[in-house]
């Protein structure tokens, strides 16, 4: 099956296309315009150079956050449109679930995205070679807490995303013997969304346009602004 994945939720602009859960192309942007000038152009370059349409995507597959909220709110709309035009199937993936498909070795897998103030995004996942379960909850909290809570862990921890980056020295004070990825696993991309949009879809967690649903965490400036919040 051929999918479409697209990831708006960070700083990088990102769509590819796979087949199950090979890449045939990735296309990826990080300049200063913003995701809703960058997006459509680096799709239709997609189906130019792969010779395709999508008259021949059989799911399509984009982040539901969180991240940026508007970043967010342009892919979901962009995948939305497309599959109300074509009637094409949809999934979406949590893009600290993305996070841990870039990891391939066996163990407990912590995703970290930055949320600034010492806040981060965080979700743990295990894999055993074959699949990724998501343990515990999705959260938005101080990186102490997390790592407060993480400190009870004895094996070794596999920690990705630039909120691992971000508070490295930290984690390394506060848990037994980490493990960090090489800096190119760290970075959120269309490719992970993909390869987990196929596996969701196998296992039948897919559905129509209305099927995707954003996931903030948090609440946005502009609200926390009227709530008197920081």
């Amino acid at each position: 099956m051929k999918i479409l994945a697209v990831d708006t939720s960070s700083k990088i602009c990102s769509v590819a296309i796979l087949e199950d859960d090979n890449v045939l192309l990735e296309k990826s942007t990080n300049d200063e315009k913003t995701h809703s000038q960058n997006l459509m152009p680096l799709i239709d370059e997609l189906f130019k150079e792969t010779n395709l349409s999508l008259e021949n995507i059989d799911l399509l597959a984009c982040c539901q956050g969180p991240g940026s909220f508007t970043g967010i709110r342009i892919g979901i709309a962009t995948i939305k449109a497309f599959s109300d035009a074509k009637k094409i199937p949809v999934t979406c993936v949590t893009a600290l679930e993305s996070l841990a498909y870039n990891v391939n070795t066996n163990g407990l897998i912590v995703s970290l995205i930055d949320a600034k103030n010492d806040n981060v995004y965080y979700s743990m996942h295990s894999f055993d070679g074959n699949s990724y379960n998501l343990i515990g909850e999705y959260k938005s909290d101080n990186i102490q807490n997390i790592l407060d809570d993480l400190s009870i862990y004895d094996d070794s921890l596999i920690f990705v995303g630039d909120g691992a980056i971000a508070h490295k020295e930290k984690i390394e004070t506060y848990i037994k013997n980490p493990i960090f990825v090489p800096e190119n696993q760290n970075a959120q991309t269309s490719i992970s969304i993909g390869k987990s949009a196929y596996n969701k879809f196998k296992n039948g967690i897919y559905g129509d346009s209305n099927f995707i649903l954003p996931i903030y965490l948090k609440k946005s400036q502009a609200e926390r602004h009227l709530d008197g919040e920081p």
